[in-house]
C-alpha cells in the first residue's frame, strides 16, 4: 500500500465487523487522546484506534492488518516519556489500544504469582495483590496511568529497582500476539524452565516492535510488616552516596528504595505543587531514604535512627526527618513523585534518563551540571532518582527569562553533552524509560557493530514486514 493512501475501506469495514463500535474508534474527537505522548514532543495521525476486548480479537485484528500490510502502534497507558506509543504523521499507522484488556486472571499467594492482562493499570496491580496479602512491588510516578503491558514493554524500573530489579526481572510468563496474528503462550510460572531460547525477553524492552503483550505472569513478595521513610539534607553528592553505603552494608535488604534530589528541584516543588511544603528547606541536596520488612519486629526504625545518627556525625548528614505516620511518609514520597509536574510548571526542560555504576553517580552529577552551564549559562541542572541503582534524571530546566522554543531547540545539544559525560563513565543513554521515537539516532553510536545489527537480524526475522511500531527503537 502507498504510503499516502488511506486505510483501505475493506480492512476498516472488518476491524469494524469484528470490533464492533466499542472496539473500534474513528470520530476524531475518539482519536485525539491517542494522538500525542505525555510530554507533548510528538503529534501523530492515526485512521483509526482498534480497541480489542480478548486476545483473540486482538489477533485476528493483528492478522487482518499484517494481510493489508497496515503497521500497528501499541499503547497502554501513554505515559512514555520518549514517544514510544505515539503514531507517526503519516495517518496510515492503527493504533492499538490495550485498556480493555484489563482483567487480573489469577493470584496465587502460594506461587507468589499474578497473571494479570496488559491493560491492567499498574497501581490496580498493586491493589490486586494487596488484597490477596502480598506486595507487586513495581512502583512509579505513573503507576496510576501506567498499565502492566506498557511497563513490560519498556522495561521500566521505577522506585524500588535497588530491591527487586525491574520489571524483566518481575516477570515469569508472558502471552504475546506475534506480527502475523499468532498468540504465543508463554504463561508459565515456573521460577525454572531451561527449555532452549528464553523468548519471554525477546518482548521485555522491546516497546512493541516485535508483538503486543497481552498478559504476564509476575512475580510477588510478601507485604511489609514495617516500613520508615526519612528525608535527608546531606552535605553533597558524594555524601548522598556514603548514606547509601552506611544503609546497605548494616541491611542491605532492609533498602527498599534510595532517592537522590537536588535542592533546586525540591525548590520547584514547594513553588508550584498545591499542598508541597517541605520539611528541611533551604539545603542544595536531599536524600530519601525508604526502609521496609516482611519480618515481625524488625527494628527498621533503631537501624535508620542509628545509621543517620552515624552520618550526622561523621558530616553526610545536615539535618533529617522521619515519617511518623503513614501520612508524612507519603508526604515524603510526594516530594520525589511530583518532581516531573513541578519541573514542567516551572518552564521547559530538557530530559536525560540516564545510568552510570552507582560509585560514579556524583561525578556524573558534577560533570553533566558543569557541562551543561558552559554549554548554555543559565541552564538550571535539575537531577533526580534512583541513585541506589545508579539511574539519574539528569534534567535540564530553562534559564529564566529565556524562551522556551529556542531553549528546546537546544535539546539534541544538550543530551550529547550529558551523554559525552555519560559515555565517559561506563554508562547507558537509556536507563528505564527506553527508545521510542526520542533516541533512536543514539542507537548507532551506543550500540552500533554486532550488538545493533543482530537486533536487526532479530527485527526482520520476527516481524519482517516491519508493522509493529515502525519508527520505534531501531534507527
Amino acid at each position: 500500500m502507498p504510503d499516502d493512501q488511506p486505510l483501505p475501506s475493506p480492512l476498516l469495514d472488518r476491524l469494524h465487523a469484528l470490533l464492533g463500535p466499542r472496539g473500534l474508534l474513528t470520530d476524531p474527537a475518539d482519536l485525539e487522546p491517542h494522538l500525542s505522548d505525555w510530554r507533548n514532543l510528538y503529534r501523530g495521525s492515526t485512521p483509526c484506534v482498534v480497541r480489542p476486548g480478548t486476545v483473540a480479537e486482538l489477533a485476528e485484528a493483528v492478522r487482518l492488518c499484517a494481510a493489508a500490510g497496515t503497521p500497528l502502534v501499541p499503547q497502554g497507558g501513554n505515559t512514555s516519556m520518549v514517544g514510544g506509543a505515539t503514531p507517526d504523521e503519516g495517518g496510515r499507522q492503527v493504533v492499538v489500544s490495550l485498556a480493555r484488556l484489563n482483567r487480573v486472571r489469577d493470584i496465587d499467594p502460594l506461587d507468589m504469582t499474578m497473571t494479570a492482562e496488559a491493560g491492567v493499570v499498574l497501581k490496580a496491580a498493586q491493589d490486586a495483590a494487596a488484597a490477596a496479602g502480598c506486595l507487586f512491588p513495581l512502583s512509579l510516578g505513573a503507576e496510576g496511568t501506567a498499565t502492566v503491558g506498557g511497563v513490560l514493554s519498556t522495561n521500566a524500573g521505577g522506585n524500588t529497582t535497588v530491591r527487586y530489579g525491574n520489571a524483566r526481572e518481575l516477570m515469569l510468563g508472558l502471552e504475546v500476539v506475534l506480527p502475523d496474528g499468532q498468540v504465543w503462550n508463554g504463561l508459565r510460572r515456573l521460577r525454572k524452565d531451561n527449555t532452549g531460547y528464553a523468548l519471554r525477553h525477546l518482548f521485555v524492552g522491546a516497546e512493541g516492535t516485535l508483538g503486543f503483550i497481552t498478559a504476564a505472569v509476575l512475580r510477588l513478595f510478601p507485604r511489609p510488616r514495617e516500613t520508615e521513610v526519612a528525608l535527608c539534607a546531606v552535605r553533597d553528592e558524594d555524601a548522598a552516596l556514603g548514606l547509601f553505603r552506611r544503609f546497605r552494608d548494616r541491611d542491605e535488604g532492609a533498602v527498599r528504595a534510595f532517592e537522590y534530589m537536588s535542592g533546586e528541584g525540591v525548590g520547584f516543588y514547594a513553588r508550584h505543587i498545591e499542598g508541597g511544603t517541605v520539611p528541611l528547606p533551604g539545603h542544595d541536596h536531599y536524600v530519601l531514604v525508604d526502609l521496609a520488612s516482611s519480618r515481625p519486629e524488625a527494628g527498621l526504625r533503631a537501624l535508620i535512627e542509628a545509621v543517620l545518627e552515624e552520618a550526622l556525625e561523621a558530616g553526610e548528614v545536615l539535618d533529617a526527618t522521619i515519617g511518623e505516620s503513614e501520612a508524612q511518609r507519603h508526604a515524603i514520597w510526594r516530594i520525589r513523585e511530583e518532581h516531573p509536574e513541578a519541573q514542567k510548571r516551572e518552564g521547559a526542560s530538557v530530559k536525560n534518563d540516564v545510568s552510570v555504576p552507582v560509585s560514579k553517580v556524583p561525578e556524573l552529577i558534577r560533570r553533566a551540571s558543569e557541562a551543561c552551564r558552559h554549554l548554555i549559562p543559565g541552564v538550571r541542572p535539575v537531577p533526580f532518582g534512583h541513585l541506589g541503582d545508579g539511574n539519574i534524571h539528569m534534567n535540564l530546566e530553562q534559564p529564566v527569562g529565556m524562551d522556551p522554543a529556542a531553549f528546546l531547540a537546544r535539546s539534541h545539544d544538550i543530551m550529547e553533552t550529558v551523554n559525552e559525560v555519560v559515555r565517559d563513565l561506563g554508562g547507558s543513554f537509556s536507563a528505564e524509560h527506553g527508545i521510542g521515537r526520542l533516541k533512536t539516532d543514539m542507537m548507532e553510536g551506543w550500540r552500533g557493530g554486532a550488538e545493533l545489527e543482530l537486533m536487526r537480524r532479530i527485527k526482520a526475522a520476527v516481524d519482517p514486514q516491519g508493522l509493529m511500531n515502525p519508527g520505534k527503537v531501531l534507527p
